[in-house]
């Protein structure tokens, strides 16, 4: 223990001595630097190492710079939902910066084919370089003040002939919220005599920590589904540009060395070709190099994958581009003691510099064979473009519909209106909600990674998800067809405007199925209106309503008949839901006064966060909740919930968290407040301890695979091609059961990342959702666990005294993304009594 304790000592007092970096330590000394441009210190107060950067001193240090400079504009994109600016440096040299426009017009022909490959020699690459996506990975935005000084300063011949045949796209920092969030956690826990301990509180940031954006989001997630603001300016600019060169700078753990890519070659998704494989390696001769030169140790090809297009380093892959990760150890603060000796803040910082610089050496000198996989890759793309469309539409929910029409139009994708109402293998597509994809268009290998159905892979374990189809994602008809009468071309999705609501002295009905209709219905309540659901279906003269209707009464209302209507009208139109004005009580079917039409209560929503939950899964119901439906949820914190009254609430969403996120006590009081009459809904680690607290009673399956003839050196492999990483499986559902209301299809498509697999109930009426007998549609999973999903179910709800306990196996609201399961989540809040 004293030799320890000695040797931390002394590491302490030369840690404390390496920290008084200066900036020669990070820049190459082969060239000059011009004088007249500011260093990051003049305006920081430190030189980079030394403190953490804040977003706010990054972009100052940005805005001087570049008014400094006549290589580099800048501007802002937009802003964080923290109002945060989104900035992006455009560097490239004088010349090239007064011809701009034409060299981005010319750039872009090299996708639409107008230029020949005779012309490459003549024109610049694109680089886009962005740092730091995960903001508790600091190294890559605090590089990128030291990159964007180089380029700004360097002066001689190589930084000349980069300049000039390079545009560089600098985006500083990719989560800008993140980034504040750490760097005050670890500049205000930082010692003035720095101490690399691992143990000390510096290097444990609190929940949730910095990762993350301001809705707790992993925003490497998000390139493909853009639902993201952050994520919407960097498509933005992907698309304004289209950059040949991608580089994603992030961070791993304290004790490993320094990851580029490629990744591990069995993990690349089949659609990416190999062209920019072997061009991704011949960049990463360049990498070794650079690294080489500074003796930092590295490797490649070992980990990671090239699989998901959803991450910033795979994104470009199937946009003819290439994307790079890479992953440097993290010294998670000043810097600490680690496997490899001291890991100090100023080292991440200048490997991450490094291979800036080594990515734009290679970009220049492999230039021609870059561009020329951008010209390939779509003139490819042409040549096997199949003739025909995809139609997608949700019969009587165009913003659904729209919804990822949005998504598809900020990804390029060519869309037309459907011409007319059609019935198409045996589908029903309404004109105003459906869309129509050529096949036969330059994004065809996009549309082909965002729609397809993916069952057999070279490999078992996946870094992230296996399957992502944006077709059960949001739930919408779809089907191919040879040919299909368009409609005019859509540029920029738009609802039209609804006409006014019918004016009834009776009672007004709304469609439950809308997208809106959750976030109309709160508003509703918040008015003081009373309202009741349909447990039954109904007909009117002229119209069917479904399980799930919502009947707003007009008689015996704090409100006027003329105030309700003004309300509801308003609603109806800004959200795009549909209402019918109903003269008659005496509908067929139900009756409007039946037992079967239930008051519904207004509800009030907690949610538990804090240590012990699992802040993505938080993050993504507090996303849907608060910005997408404008329904209010309180936030409370596990290290406040013993003093925490629960008696104002009537349901609490408990993500999946683990046993030891609440005490005894806290469990309790828990068992209390459902027992009077309080809802919980609750995701997959929370319903184990649920169980174990009998709140909730559940059998589960398990596989009985055992490891034989597998080698130690294999054991991982062995345990990650038995997990579920993330694939989409098909249900059959109930549609009278109220989880179930507003939908109206007799199956749903379900994602799932967890190998919980809950038993049937033997009462067939308890379950409102469960697995066919042929339930993948896309996806790993391996042969045991999908003999084991076979009529197992991923929701179970019972009464435990007064209340309600709900439990999900996986997440209903997935990365903002998944809305073809959003209502099952809304469903169990407002509907948990009629369950």
């Amino acid at each position: 223990m004293k030799s320890l304790l000695f040797a931390l000592v002394i590491f302490t007092s030369i840690f404390s001595q390496a920290q008084d970096v200066s900036l020669d330590y990070y820049l190459p000394t082969d060239v000059s630097y011009n004088q007249d441009i500011p260093k990051p210190s003049e305006v920081l107060g430190y030189v980079p190492g030394e403190w953490h950067v804040s977003h706010d001193k990054l972009v100052q240090y940005m805005t001087v710079v570049a008014e400094s400079s006549d290589r580099i504009s800048i501007k802002n994109r937009g802003f964080t939902y923290e109002k945060r600016p989104l900035l992006l440096l455009t560097v490239t040299s004088p010349e090239n910066h007064n011809n701009l426009s034409e060299i981005k017009k010319k750039h872009l022909q090299i996708v639409s084919g107008e230029v020949s490959e005779s012309e490459f020699e003549s024109m610049p690459v694109v680089v886009n370089q962005g740092f730091s996506i995960h903001g508790n990975e600091p190294s890559g935005a605090n590089a990128a003040l030291v990159l964007a000084y180089y380029l700004a300063a360097a002066e001689g011949p190589e930084i000349d002939k980069i300049l000039e045949n390079t545009i560089i796209l600098l985006d500083p920092s990719f989560n800008p919220d993140g980034l504040q969030r750490f760097a005050y956690w670890t500049n205000t826990n930082r010692s003035t005599h720095l101490n690399p301990d691992p143990q000390d509180r510096e290097f444990s940031e609190v929940w949730p920590g910095g990762r993350t954006n301001h809705y707790w989001f992993d925003m490497n997630r998000d390139w493909l589904p853009v639902q993201l603001l952050e994520s919407q300016a960097r498509i933005k600019t992907f698309y304004d540009w289209r950059p040949n060169v991608l580089t994603d700078h992030h961070e791993m753990g304290s004790n490993s060395s320094f990851f580029f890519q490629p990744g591990i070659p069995s993990r690349t998704n089949p659609l990416t070709p190999q062209l920019n494989q072997d061009l991704t390696e011949k960049i990463g001769n360049y990498h070794a190099s650079a690294l080489d030169s500074i003796g930092s140790l590295y490797y490649s090809q070992e980990s990671f994958d090239d699989f998901y297009y959803g991450k910033g380093s795979t994104f470009p892959d199937i946009n003819g581009a290439i994307g790079i990760l890479f992953e440097q150890a993290s010294s998670r603060g000043s810097g600490q003691l680690t496997d490899n000796g001291l890991l100090s803040f100023p080292f991440t910082i200048k490997n991450q510099f490094t291979t800036a610089l080594s990515t734009l050496e290679a970009s220049l000198e492999l230039k021609d064979e870059i561009l020329g996989l951008q010209h390939q890759f779509y003139r490819n793309a042409e040549k096997k473009a199949k003739k025909g469309a995809y139609v997608f539409g949700r019969k009587g929910d165009p913003v659904l519909t729209n919804e990822l029409a949005k998504v598809l139009s900020q990804h390029q994708v060519e869309l037309y209106k459907l011409e007319k109402d059609e019935t198409i293998n045996g589908k029903d597509f309404e004109a105003n909600s459906s869309y129509i994809i050529p096949k036969n268009q330059l994004q065809n290998r996009l549309v082909e990674a965002m729609f397809e159905e993916r069952k057999t892979f070279k490999d078992s374990i996946f870094y992230d998800v296996s399957a992502w189809s944006f077709r059960h994602a949001f739930d919408v008809d779809f089907t191919e067809v040879k040919s299909v009468d368009m409609g005019e071309k859509v540029d920029s999705p738009e609802l039209g405007t609804p006409s006014d609501l019918n004016k009834s002295p009776y009672a007004y009905a709304m469609r439950w199925s809308d997208f809106n209709s959750a976030k109309v219905l709160h508003k509703i309540m918040e008015a003081d209106i009373r309202v009741k659901v349909a447990q039954k279906p109904f007909q009117s003269e002229t119209e069917e309503f479904d399980y799930g209707t919502i009947l707003i009464p007009v008689q015996n209302q704090n409100k006027s008949a003329d105030e309700i209507y003004n309300l509801l009208n308003v609603l109806q139109k800004e959200n795009h839901v549909h209402m019918s004005a109903l003269e008659t009580g005496l509908t067929q079917g139900i009756n409007l006064g039946s037992p079967n039409m239930e008051h519904l209560k207004m509800p009030k929503i907690a949610m538990l966060v804090g240590d012990g939950v699992r802040s993505y899964d938080a993050g993504e119901m507090w996303h849907m909740l608060d910005y997408r439906f404008e329904i209010p949820v309180t936030k409370l914190d596990t290290k406040d919930f013993n003093r925490t009254s629960l008696d104002k609430y009537t349901h609490l969403i408990i993500p999946s968290s683990s046993s030891n996120s609440l005490s005894g006590s806290d469990k309790t009081k828990l068992k209390d407040w459902i027992r009077k009459g309080g809802s919980i809904i609750a995701y997959k680690g929370t319903a184990n301890w649920l169980r174990e607290e009998k709140m909730i009673d559940f059998k589960t399956k398990k596989d009985s695979v055992v490891a034989k003839d597998v080698k130690f050196a294999e054991r991982s492999e062995f345990y990650g091609a038995k997990r579920i990483g993330g694939a989409i499986f098909n249900t059959k559902v109930d549609l009278s059961h109220p989880l179930l209301y507003g939908y109206n299809d007799s199956e749903l498509a379900m994602f799932r990342n967890s190998n919980m697999m809950l038993e049937a109930d033997d009462l067939s009426f308890n379950n409102p959702i469960q697995y066919t007998n042929s339930p993948l549609l896309s996806g790993y999973i391996n042969k045991e666990n999908l003999e084991l999903i076979k009529g197992t179910v991923p929701f179970k709800h019972n009464r435990y005294g007064r209340g309600d306990v709900m439990i999900f196996t996986d997440n209903t609201n997935f990365r903002a993304f998944w809305l073809g399961t959003f209502k099952l989540f809304l469903n169990s809040i407002f509907f948990s009594d009629q369950m």
